[in-house]
């Protein structure tokens, strides 16, 4: 007599596992068309709109390009840090420091741009790694748990921002609203508005993983991620790769901010991330954490946004687009538990 059994392994194939997740993308878009339908819209002909508007001008194309790169950064901060088995909730606001950290040294930083372009970027860098810092000792010497910590953080980096914003670095002149006076310098660009911040992001994606899967610093981090203690027995620095790793993830992020102050807003304002670091979170969960998996899912999600933008005159909301990129990660996260399970089949002996 043949009967089953489910079984769930520890981890999931390569191509099972991205099978899954492709899987829950497509029936989470097919949920969300199936919302948008009970609504009394036209799902196919919104998508139809989207992909004409995104891939079919060069505007459209710079446009998508400019959500692209800030996802990247973003992404590429949460991955590394799930590469050493911490979840960088922080994004946001080491994004947000990097910005204001740049937007800093632009503003009140006199000298040619050659040499106050890389402070910015130093300077970004650095504001986005601080920020990392107390959530970075905490888990490393107290053991906190840094989704809390990174998490709060956000908070006070946005007020601090908004606060430079609209008071003490408020444009003087007045022609501008709740920001500050546009920065004397910028990030070079390369094609229409799309500036070096993008090609930049994409080298550090193939970088990164490089020296993740072909380094001995990559393999210690990676099994000090998955299994500190057979690490430690193996006389491997953990929680220096710890420190290091959670470091280089807020240092990303604040790049990020930096290339989105200095590259496409010019100029330092309150809500400048636009929830980058958090859909960053769901970029680095689709690419289940792999530098190059996030070079195709920040793309994804870029051109979820970039539809948000561009159905906005068809009454959807932003909170709409979140609500989508919601479902993607809820079904993300789904495939992924399925995912671990096979079906074995077993004969009883009969009597």
């Amino acid at each position: 007599m043949m009967s089953y059994r489910l079984q769930r392994l520890p981890a999931a194939s390569p191509a099972v596992a991205f099978a899954a997740r492709l899987v829950s993308v497509i029936a989470a878009l097919a949920t969300a068309g199936l919302i948008l339908k009970l609504a009394g819209m036209e799902p196919l002909a919104l998508g139809a709109k989207v992909i004409s508007s995104t891939f079919g001008s060069s505007f459209g194309i710079a446009d998508l390009a400019l959500l692209f790169s800030p996802l990247l950064y973003c992404g590429l901060a949460v991955a590394i840090g799930m590469r050493v088995g911490v979840w960088n909730i922080g994004a946001e606001g080491q994004f947000n420091l990097g910005a204001f950290s740049a937007a800093g040294v632009g503003l009140f930083v006199a000298g040619p741009p050659v040499l106050i372009l890389p402070l910015m970027v130093l300077a970004g860098m650095i504001g986005g790694a601080l920020w990392i810092l107390i959530p970075t000792l905490a888990r490393a010497y107290a053991g906190v748990s840094e989704l809390i910590t990174t998490l709060l953080m956000n908070f006070v980096a946005t007020l601090l921002v908004y606060f430079v914003a609209t008071g003490p670095w408020l444009d003087s002149s007045g022609m501008a609203l709740a920001t500050t006076a546009r920065l004397p310098v910028a990030i070079p660009e390369i094609w229409d508005i799309v500036h070096w911040g993008l090609p930049v992001a994409l080298g550090l994606a193939v970088v990164l993983a490089i020296a993740f899967n072909y380094t001995k610093w990559g393999y210690e981090v990676r099994i000090g991620g998955s299994n500190p203690g057979n690490a430690l027995y193996a006389g491997m620095p953990v929680r220096r790769h710890l420190i290091f790793v959670m470091l280089l993830s807020g240092a990303l992020a604040g790049l990020g901010g930096v290339m989105e102050v200095a590259g496409t807003v010019h100029r330092l304002q309150g809500g400048i991330s636009n929830n980058f670091g958090y859909i960053g979170i769901m970029v680095a969960v689709l690419a289940r954490a792999a530098p190059l998996g996030v070079i195709v899912s920040a793309l994804f999600m870029a051109v979820v946004l970039n539809g948000g933008i561009i159905l906005q005159p068809q009454g959807l909301t932003t909170q709409t687009v979140l609500a989508v990129t919601g479902l993607i990660l809820l079904y993300a996260a789904i495939g992924d538990e399925f995912a671990r399970y096979r079906v074995l089949r077993t004969i009883q002996p009969q009597d």
